[in-house]
């Protein structure tokens, strides 16, 4: 049970304290606490900013040949200057994602004692229990994906002593808080401000826009109506001025739902109608609704690394911290980073991940990053887990949104590079944002748009299914490919076909005079996406039988693009030249994902790349003031997977846990690095460790599926249930003193694959319906 728990035996007083709830689209972050109860409410939609048709520099276009021709000229410095003048976005109201008002319930009351707190990740549900002056009090809390709510039960083991006074504080943005009566709609709530009820319904209301002039204008955003229901059962219900106060109750729902009109919706229109069928459900069918929606996908997989433990889970991260043993929480990590991905994207949600989830803690959204989405690695971890760890349909947003920012990129592309397809750059918005960033060093990473696409053919490549391809995928990836054939270039001197200029995000070099210069031509992360895209491009239209003539083209550019290439240190280059690094502790490490999620580079087909790979993870981890932070921690886990390196796998996915992730295990951008002042909250520690996890247990390349590939020698026994390989497999495996003990493999359709375990492999032919078993022994007779 500890491995889908988390426990703790007092009240959140922090952010990271408290426990997330989500539906995919409303989130809550629950305290928990005795004397008054707070839920930081948050809404993925709810974005400041707006849509804009002058992001790109008109005098791009006009710049672009004399960047270029500065830098074939090995001239970096002049080329810099003149990128900065002319390359760079310039956003009018970019904007960000807003924390919305804190739902507070006060209670009051003194002492307490036999306290629990809890989130069950089976369920999906919060709990608080603790006995007040001889009351048994009990709370549950829980975001409905099937009704849109969040729903929030009180009960005590006494008659009458629920008692409370609820309100919503704290607003960032501007807004007004009414209170509403019985029957009395919101358009009329403002003039009712007080009143009295028994055993009735009550609400509260707030009505505001998501504005602010950090990351946008100060005036545009989204519009946000919130709606709270609070219904007693017995008691009394009193109505204040922006308050609604319960008294004497056996027991208490109150259910709240947000809405935006970043769609076009009518924002109080959704809210209202969704509270006012959650109510008339009740909250025994919410639940119940919520449970099995929630479990049809939380439990397709399950994990045993090791015995439970006992104790609260920040003392369990504690003791791991210290060196103690204790892999069952990270069998808890693993899943929690599952049912994040689920709380914070489904398949109806409006908008993928984005930098914090759905889950906005006020700090990236007022620091210099915004709380958007991160196309240079941070938007593409998020999506890790989803294929490999049973989560499929979490991934759907994220290919709707990709299809709106491929109709965005289309103007960028053509405006700015005279390119056919469409380009993203670093950063984008809920709007659609696909114009370089505004700053040198991070704005210009020209491939960011096609790494996210990558996510597309991830998706087919899990669960094959033509039409998708033919409909949704393909159209995006082919003009992709289209850019980037009219994107890359001749090198003068070899010929290869190169990107840039462009950043590798979001690292700089030493020019030859010292000067540090971050854009170049033929970044190696660009010539890993390029590959990429113009390869599954060739693939996917080979599939479909389409388009004869660009799947010559993609290949003959294949062909021409640079090699990987080996510096001085024996480390894989970064830039084309071998350049040393000006921040040699850089976190990021864009070119080696070559290793992953690619893998142009691995052990086995190319052992030499493969060790100037590892050169690289050893190089930055010695250097000193070296910057890990949480993203970091999953990346070289997964890395090392890919590397066959377990034990190495194991070290750093224990340092996520430890040194990137909190005492409530979600995972931060460490205070000191990146510009932030303190530590953030990101989701991508959370998504990309489940990723890196399941990566050391399987791996796949929809040819041949391996079999505990990176197991780390400290996990003797254990099993993993319902992972998911490419090519539409299900895997179960097993293992018994560091060894294969059994797996189990089950097919969507009829379909052969090679099965690897070490150095051996066997092809495996499968039938829907009927489970293939294999042992140590197939693997060694």
């Amino acid at each position: 049970m500890s491995s889908t728990v988390l426990r703790y035996d007092r009240p959140a007083e922090r952010w990271f304290d408290a426990l997330p709830i989500g539906n995919g689209r409303l989130g809550g972050m629950v305290y928990g606490g005795v004397g008054a109860e707070s839920i930081r409410l948050s809404e993925s939609t709810a974005w400041s900013g707006a849509p804009s048709a002058t992001d790109v520099s008109p005098t791009a276009l006009g710049a672009l040949p004399d960047v270029r021709r500065l830098l074939f000229d090995g001239r970096p410095a002049e080329a810099q200057r003149l990128a900065e003048e002319h390359l760079l976005g310039r956003p009018a109201s970019f904007g960000t994602n807003l924390p919305l008002p804190r739902l507070r319930l006060d209670f009051g009351g003194g002492g307490f004692r036999g306290y629990r707190r809890l989130l069950d990740l089976d369920e999906g549900v919060v709990r608080v229990e603790f006995e007040q002056d001889g009351v048994h009090h009990v709370r549950e809390v829980l975001a409905s994906h099937p009704h849109g709510v969040i729903a929030l039960r009180l009960t005590a083991d006494r008659p009458g002593a629920v008692g409370f006074t609820a309100g919503l504080d704290g607003s960032v943005f501007p807004g007004e808080v009414t209170t509403t009566a019985p029957g009395v709609t919101s358009g009329l709530a403002a003039d009712v401000t007080s009143g009295l009820a028994s055993g009735v319904t009550c609400g509260l209301a707030f009505s505001g826009r998501a504005v602010e002039s950090l990351h946008s204008d100060g005036t545009r955003g989204a519009a946000v109506e919130i709606r709270v229901r609070i219904e007693a059962e017995g008691g009394t219900l009193r109505r204040d001025a922006g308050t609604v106060a319960v008294t004497g109750a056996d027991a208490a729902v109150v259910l709240v739902a947000v809405g935006t009109d970043w769609a076009g919706d009518d924002p109080a229109e959704r809210a209202e109608r969704l509270i006012a069928a959650a109510a008339e459900a009740g909250y025994d069918v919410v639940r119940a609704a919520h449970v099995e929606d929630h479990r049809r996908l939380m439990g397709r997989v399950s994990i045993d690394l090791g015995e439970p433990v006992d104790l609260p889970t920040d003392v369990r991260r504690d003791r791991l911290a210290r060196g103690e043993r204790d892999d069952d929480l990270i069998a808890l990590y693993f899943q929690y980073g599952r049912y994040l991905t689920m709380a914070g994207s489904r398949e109806d949600s409006p908008l993928p991940l984005a930098l914090q989830g759905v889950w906005n803690d006020g700090l990236a959204s007022t620091s210099g990053w915004s709380d958007d989405f991160h196309l240079d690695i941070n938007t593409q971890q998020n999506y890790w887990a989803a294929e490999p760890a049973n989560l499929a349909e979490c991934h759907t947003p994220l290919v709707r949104f990709l299809q709106r920012l491929a109709a965005h990129g289309r103007a960028t592309a053509k405006g700015m590079y005279g390119a056919d397809g469409w380009v993203a750059h670093t950063v984008t918005n809920a709007w659609g944002y696909t114009a370089p960033g505004a700053g040198l060093g991070w704005g210009l990473n020209v491939t960011g748009g096609a790494w996210l696409a990558l996510q597309l053919w991830e998706r087919y490549e899990y669960r094959p299914d033509e039409e998708f391809l033919r409909e949704e995928a393909y159209p995006v990836l082919r003009d992709a490919a289209l850019f980037l054939l009219s994107y890359l270039v001749p090198h003068p001197v070899h010929g290869w076909l190169v990107a840039g200029p462009s950043d590798s995000p979001e690292n700089w070099y030493l020019a030859p005079d010292g000067t540090p210069c971050s854009i170049a031509m033929g970044n190696t992360v660009d010539r890993v996406f390029a590959e990429a895209i113009l390869r599954i491009c060739g693939q996917a239209a080979t599939i479909l039988g389409c388009d004869p003539d660009l799947r010559e083209r993609v290949a003959a550019a294949r062909e021409r693009l640079s090699p990987f290439l080996i510096g001085r240190h024996g480390q894989l280059q970064e830039w084309l030249d071998d350049a040393e690094e000006a921040v040699p502790a850089h976190r990021h490490t864009s070119h080696l994902c070559a290793v992953f999620p690619e893998r142009q580079i691995t052990p086995r087909r190319t052992p030499e790349l493969a060790r100037a790979a590892e050169v690289v993870l050893e190089r930055r981890q010695r250097a000193p003031g070296w910057e890990q932070t949480e993203w970091v921690e999953a990346n070289f886990a997964a890395f090392y997977a890919r590397l066959l390196d377990g034990d190495k796998a194991l070290t750093h996915l224990t340092k996520l846990i430890t040194e990137a992730s909190e005492a409530n295990l979600l995972s931060y951008s460490v205070g000191g690095v990146a510009g932030a002042e303190q530590n953030i909250y990101s989701f991508d520690g959370n998504a990309g460790g489940t990723a890196a996890l399941a990566e050391m247990l399987l791996q796949s390349d929809g040819e041949e599926v391996e079999l505990l590939p990176a197991l780390p020698s400290a996990w003797r026994d254990g099993s993993v249930r319902g992972l998911r390989a490419r090519g539409g497999f299900t895997v179960d495996v097993s293992w018994r003193g560091g060894r294969l003990h059994r797996a189990r493999i089950h097919c969507d359709r009829a379909a052969r694959t090679r099965v690897r375990h070490r150095d051996a492999v066997i092809d495996v032919a499968c039938r829907p319906g009927k489970g293939f078993m294999l042992e140590e022994h197939h693997f060694t007779a």
